[in-house]
């Protein structure tokens, strides 16, 4: 401990050094944290291809309307996090540990207030809004069983988020990674006993239910690991986040300034991927071999491409965040180049990384779609999308990293903005008019999502390109 308390007694900014490689000593734990995270949604796909049919289908059709609502809800409130990384890596450069700590203390109190609510409205609006999302019966009955349980993590989720973003503004990514680590491996564990039961340990078959309750008791873990960090004496002494006194209402407003557009953004995406799923419901409704069969084929499709692409999306994230902790300590540091620095080297080590990924999402398209589907008829409608969004994959990138790395110079609004346009005036009617009105089906909707991830690319390079972030004040 003693050694630990040494080290953080310094300001140690984490900005020195060649671009390329302090992007990398950043971000490689945050990606293998994020990854590892992921696998509580991901473990879930997989595991649901081995149920019988149409069990199986059923599950996987649920999987991804249930994730938007536990996102739009639980990511709205967590983008204090937005906030919170932000003002924490602008304080921790001045050396304003203190003030660094009263971030992370306010940001717990609004989660915690907020989790308690945001759980309660959740239950409260579960039933319509998957009546509204998914059109029909056995996925949306799959969808019930598993938020009955999964909601509970909304609070579990948020209050991470703070934790997780005051971790990543001082530099210590590997925090998450530990809480990552571990929280994972205890959901695979209760995933395999509850989802199929185990007569040993005298547990019934759950089904996607026992999916949901083990992502619930494992996330509560990885939060218990995140506090126990803080209350290292190295932490709590040089920081001191569990000082009542800090609270404070200005400085929680401070945080909600940045944070709300944030929040906003994310609701818009969730929305837009809610709309998303909703077309892709409908044209089970319209295709023959669906309706004949029952099978929720396009839905399931959607949720498989949705889980594989999802690994990417958090990768490319964890770019994004080690990019916005090394501009907003930049920022603090009066250092406005070296922030743009960052964010464009942090853009090449991209287009490199991800362009290799979308390589392999393109050419082992079938054998990724093998492991991750049971259903033929699933496996040939998602095929084809795919292989589309592999291309895209470097373009995916570029939006995300410049995405967060604006997150973290505070440019918040602008974000809201442009995912506000385009998801309600292109992802969504577009994908409407191409997979629905012009019967192009699952090719349609994932093309109307290229043109989006496209416009977004371009309106994050042309903002971190202008250069107006470097004056925002926080």
């Amino acid at each position: 401990m003693a050694e630990i308390a040494v080290d953080l007694t310094k300001t140690n900014v984490v900005t020195s050094g060649p671009a390329h490689r302090v992007i990398l000593r950043l971000a490689l734990p945050t990606l293998a944290a994020m990854l590892s995270q992921s696998l509580v949604n991901e473990i879930d796909i997989v595991l649901f291809a081995r149920l019988p049919d149409p069990e199986s289908s059923n599950a996987q059709a649920a999987l991804f309307p249930s994730l938007v609502l536990l996102w739009a809800l639980g990511g709205s409130l967590s983008a204090i996090s937005v906030g919170t990384q932000a003002m924490t890596g602008r304080r921790f450069a001045e050396g304003e540990h203190d003030k660094a700590g009263a971030v992370l203390l306010n940001a717990i109190v609004f989660t915690l207030v907020g989790g308690v609510a945001f759980v309660g409205l959740g239950y409260l609006l579960q039933s319509t809004i998957l009546q509204a999302l998914i059109k029909t019966d056995g996925p949306r009955e799959a969808a019930h069983a598993y938020l009955d349980w999964r909601m509970l993590g909304i609070l579990s989720m948020a209050v991470t988020a703070a934790f997780k973003s005051f971790f990543d503004g001082i530099g210590k990514t590997h925090v998450h990674f530990v809480s990552a680590v571990a929280m994972n491996i205890l959901n695979v564990l209760l995933c395999l006993v509850l989802i199929y039961g185990n007569e040993t340990l005298g547990v019934p078959k759950m089904g996607i239910a026992g999916a949901g309750l083990a992502a619930v008791v494992a996330t509560y873990v990885g939060l218990a690991i995140m506090v126990g960090y803080a209350l290292l004496p190295g932490y709590r002494k040089l920081y001191r986040p569990f000082e009542l006194r800090k609270i404070s209402g200005s400085l929680l407003w401070s945080l909600l300034k940045v944070s709300i557009p944030g929040a906003i953004a994310t609701v818009a995406v969730m929305t837009g991927f809610a709309l998303f799923a909703m077309i892709a419901s409908q044209l089970d409704k319209l295709d023959p071999v669906a309706v004949a069969t029952g099978e929720p084929i396009n839905s399931a499709a959607v949720a498989n491409i949705v889980a594989i692409l999802k690994l990417t999306f958090t990768a490319c994230l964890a770019f994004g965040t080690a990019t916005a902790t090394l501009v907003s300590q930049s920022l603090g540091e009066k250092e406005p180049g070296k922030a743009e620095r960052f964010g464009w080297a942090s853009v090449k080590l991209g287009l490199v990384i991800f362009g290799v990924v979308g390589l392999a999402e393109v050419v082992f398209s079938r054998q990724i779609l093998g492991f991750v589907a049971a259903s033929e008829a699933v496996r040939s409608a998602a095929l084809t999308p795919l292989v589309i969004m592999g291309v895209c994959t470097p373009v995916i990138a570029t939006a995300m990293i410049l995405t967060q790395a604006l997150f973290g110079a505070g440019a918040t609004k602008f974000v809201m903005v442009v995912e506000l346009i385009l998801h309600f005036l292109c992802l969504v009617p577009l994908a409407w008019l191409l997979g629905v009105t012009l019967g192009w089906g699952q090719t349609g909707i994932w093309l109307a999502a290229v043109s989006y991830i496209i416009a977004l690319a371009i309106a994050m390079v042309l903002k971190f390109r202008l250069g107006g972030w470097k004056t925002i004040k926080l």
